[in-house]
């Protein structure tokens, strides 16, 4: 028990095959009994109200900046040693800062993501959607993750950085290495040096195409070059923030995106009254609409992570300094007390509420680009594969606490030529 007592909510394993599978069963016995309690199995508190968890987004002592805390007071002098080069790669992403370090970074890299600056980017998206697509439709089956949601913002992202055609596929290789490290190495010997050693090498990889791109006698449209022009004043990002950054968007917006894809596809196959209505339906309200159902009813992302900077009451319980604390959005979307009927998929819903992409200061930069990529791949997805369904075999589910993704989703299909069906509209 840590030094804040409270209740220890059974040390419930949430990484069970069946719970990681499904978490949303445990999820609503925890929000409705024990809505804020330590968990001793993971040495952290879990909050799992919608309102908690609004509450606990705006208040600066859940704080962000973790990781440094961790690597002084949490791992052991070998350990430091050892991660080291991890963590001083962590460090310099926004999403492990606070204010003003926070807010000095994200008004600088937002203004490479303006509505304008992500809409150029939609028929490129198309484009290779559309390329993906036309690979597998011929045969009938195909991993939905594997074929389609990981690859799709792989391409999008390297090429959204300016990464050289040439280069993309070790750019891959290093992208499953930082998958690796945020998922686990899990008894896997060798696997985390391995990972980190491809962290390295990204990282270098990346400062020297920031580099590359600073000495250039010409700015190119991509991801880097807006970056280094951001300025705000005499401000402006260093390249070791650019080099940072680019490694977050790398992470969040491909995971995230291959997320919200596989589960959302899942999610339509599981309602096959909900993906009626979609492949019916010519206006595109519906898909944006369906895509923040998907982010509500079962979104990329299980629970955010934060310290307590002090000592913090809540519901009657002392959270203390330095204690890790769960902020579980898969439990605050689907809180009844704001959802109508949360257990139920409706794409005609307006889960305006959600917390799929958080709140606040730490809401996803990178949630524009993930719902466009989203939408345009789901949309292909239902309207070119006719016949979708799941395939026997089943889906496989990553094993960890704070994302909600598959390793492998197969489906099967009609064989055909890629090119959209032809279905009745809506009456």
């Amino acid at each position: 028990m840590n030094n804040g007592g409270g209740p220890n909510g059974g040390g419930v394993d949430l990484l069970t095959p069946e719970r990681v599978a499904d978490p949303y069963p445990v999820f609503d016995d925890l929000r409705r009994h024990q809505p804020v309690h330590w968990n001793e199995r993971y040495r952290a508190w879990f909050i799992h109200r919608h309102d908690d968890l609004l509450a606990a987004l705006k208040d600066p002592r859940f704080s962000s900046d973790r990781i440094r805390p961790v690597f002084e007071h949490k791992l052991t002098e070998d350990q430091r040693k050892e991660r080291a080069p991890t963590y001083r790669i962590l460090g310099e992403w926004m999403v492990f800062r606070d204010p003003p370090d926070h807010t000095r970074l994200r008004k600088l890299v937002s203004r490479a993501f303006t509505p304008r600056a992500i809409s150029l980017w939609e028929p490129r998206i198309a484009e290779v959607t559309e390329e993906l697509i036309m690979n597998f439709a011929p045969l009938g089956g195909m991993d939905v993750i594997k074929d389609f949601a990981y690859p799709l913002p792989a391409v999008v992202i390297a090429e959204m950085m300016g990464v050289p055609p040439g280069d993309r596929d070790i750019f891959k290789e290093w992208s499953d290495d930082l998958m690796v490290l945020v998922f686990g190495a899990r008894g896997v010997q060798g696997r985390r040096e391995r990972a980190q050693a491809g962290l390295g090498e990204l990282s270098g990889y990346l400062a020297d195409l920031v580099r590359h791109y600073r000495n250039s006698s010409t700015t190119e449209d991509n991801l880097i070059c807006s970056l280094i022009d951001a300025a705000e004043g005499d401000d402006t990002l260093t390249d070791d923030e650019i080099t940072g950054t680019c490694i977050l968007l790398l992470f969040g917006g491909h995971e995230t995106t291959t997320n919200l894809i596989g589960n959302g596809l899942r999610a339509l196959l599981n309602h096959p009254d909900q993906l009626d209505i979609l492949r019916r339906s010519p206006q595109r309200g519906f898909l944006r609409a369906a895509v923040e159902e998907i982010l509500r009813f079962d979104g990329p992302s299980k629970m955010q992570v934060r310290m307590a900077a002090g000592d913090i009451t809540l519901r009657g319980l002392t959270i203390r300094r330095h204690d890790m604390v769960y902020l579980v959005q898969a439990a605050a979307n689907r809180d009844p007390e704001v959802f109508a009927n949360p257990d139920r998929f409706d794409i005609r819903r307006n889960p305006t509420a959600h917390v799929g992409f958080g709140f606040g200061l730490h809401y996803c930069l990178g949630a524009a680009v993930a719902r466009l990529e989203g939408a345009i791949a789901l949309d292909a997805l239902v309207r070119r594969l006719p016949g979708l369904r799941p395939g026997p075999q089943g889906e496989e589910w990553h094993p960890t606490l704070i994302s909600r993704g598959m390793e492998s989703f197969p489906v099967s299909y009609n064989p055909g030529d890629g090119r959209p069906s032809q279905v009745e509209p809506l009456p």
